[in-house]
């Protein structure tokens, strides 16, 4: 008998710091281990923990926004990049995988770049498309391979000198509603989704212009349902401004996710601050009219920087503009309301570029998870090749 084959386990050092990066994770953890062996090492949330990470500190430490919040723990993130870049040059994984959070990750890989040849692998790529275009230069000092949500991405991160995959985005995986969850929306009239946000901040500044956009559309439609989902840390905020509305509205808690799933499903048009929820409302074959204002110092400095002509990401990623948007100083409720009407009348165009969107982004292709490990094995396998 020969002797049994020796297989080399990979080693990788992986690090999220907020929820949405521990959703990315695990499933790029499932994708490498489905191909090789893997040991891995690093920080993450609960599903990366479901995966086989021993998270050297909880991921929640990480999990802050706002320069009100990262004040106080400056010094305890500073402690904690520099903690995990050692512990990345003392281990010495066959790559350093982070994801998001670039102010934290970009950083430990800034590090860990100055004292070794270890490679470094960004999962998501920034926003250059969009505004602060220098920095996919910076990162490109520190940063061998991005990984990109958006088919558009990998030339503004080559241009820098990084390699960068389109590995598709994670709302193609999500999970969409049943026939019984959507028939629990039927009803007279049409329903219309609300959602203001999930910050403290935009919700404050969104919910009362929402509200006369809802009574606008309820003058034109007197049987229209008005319902808005809630995150947890906001549902007390929201059920208090939704007082003032001039419709009657169903809050519905973040605990009802079956509600919810069907919800996105049944509306006949959604209301959306700007954001992520609009793959969300793609996913769904969800109509919809996006509007969202900033405070008015942020206002003024995006509007300078920014480099495109839409923020929805339906609209960039189909390379269509047929998603109404209102930003900024545009966020102004008659034309709002306007859209909304006119897209009850004919939301054909959008469930065409909806379509396109879904398609671009992965949908019926391999799990974003599988794809981006399959990016991650092949950087490494060139790498070592040269």
């Amino acid at each position: 008998m020969g002797a049994p084959e020796h297989r080399t386990v990979m080693r990788v050092f992986i690090i999220a710091g907020e929820a949405s990066g521990d959703k990315l994770g695990a499933a790029l953890m499932q994708g490498l281990s489905s191909l090789e062996e893997v040991q891995f090492d690093g920080v993450g949330g609960p599903l990366m923990q479901t995966e086989g990470l021993a998270s050297r500190f909880p991921m929640d430490e990480l999990s802050v926004m706002g320069l009100a919040e990262i004040l106080p723990k400056y010094r305890s993130l500073k402690a904690r990049v520099a903690e995990m870049a050692a512990a990345v040059i003392a281990t010495k994984p066959d790559v350093l995988i982070t994801i998001d959070s670039p102010d934290f990750c970009l950083r430990v890989a800034k590090l860990v770049k100055a004292q070794s040849d270890v490679r470094t692998v960004h999962y998501v790529a920034p926003t250059v498309w969009a505004w602060r275009p220098k920095r996919a230069a910076k990162m490109a000092a520190h940063i061998d391979q991005v990984l990109a949500l958006f088919p558009f991405e990998p030339p503004y991160m080559e241009a820098a000198g990084m390699r960068c995959d389109f590995v598709g985005h994670p709302v193609v995986t999500d999970q969409l509603a049943t026939a019984q969850e959507v028939a629990g929306w039927q009803g007279e009239g049409p329903l219309v989704m609300c959602l203001p946000g999930s910050r403290r901040g935009e919700v404050s500044r969104l919910m009362g212009r929402f509200g006369v956009v809802a009574g606008l559309v309820a003058q034109a439609h007197p049987n229209a349902r008005f319902v808005l989902p809630t995150t947890a840390n906001v549902t007390d905020l929201v059920t208090e401004l939704v007082q003032t509305w001039p419709v009657d509205v169903q809050v519905l808690p973040a605990d009802a996710k079956a509600r919810k799933r069907g919800l996105f499903a049944a509306a006949d048009v959604a209301l959306a601050a700007s954001g992520t929820v609009s793959l969300e409302l793609a996913a769904n074959d969800t109509p919809m009219v996006v509007a969202y204002d900033m405070a008015w110092l942020s206002r003024i400095i995006i509007s300078r920087l920014l480099l495109v002509d839409t923020v929805t990401l339906v609209n960039l990623v189909s390379e269509t503009r047929v998603i109404p948007e209102f930003i900024g100083k545009a966020c102004q409720p008659a034309p709002i309301a306007a859209a909304v009407l006119d897209v009850l009348r004919d939301p054909s165009l959008q469930r065409d570029a909806m379509a396109v969107t879904m398609a671009r982004l992965g949908r019926d292709g391999q799990a974003p998870g599988l794809r981006a490990a399959m990016a991650v094995l092949d950087g490494v396998a060139t790498a070592r090749s040269k």
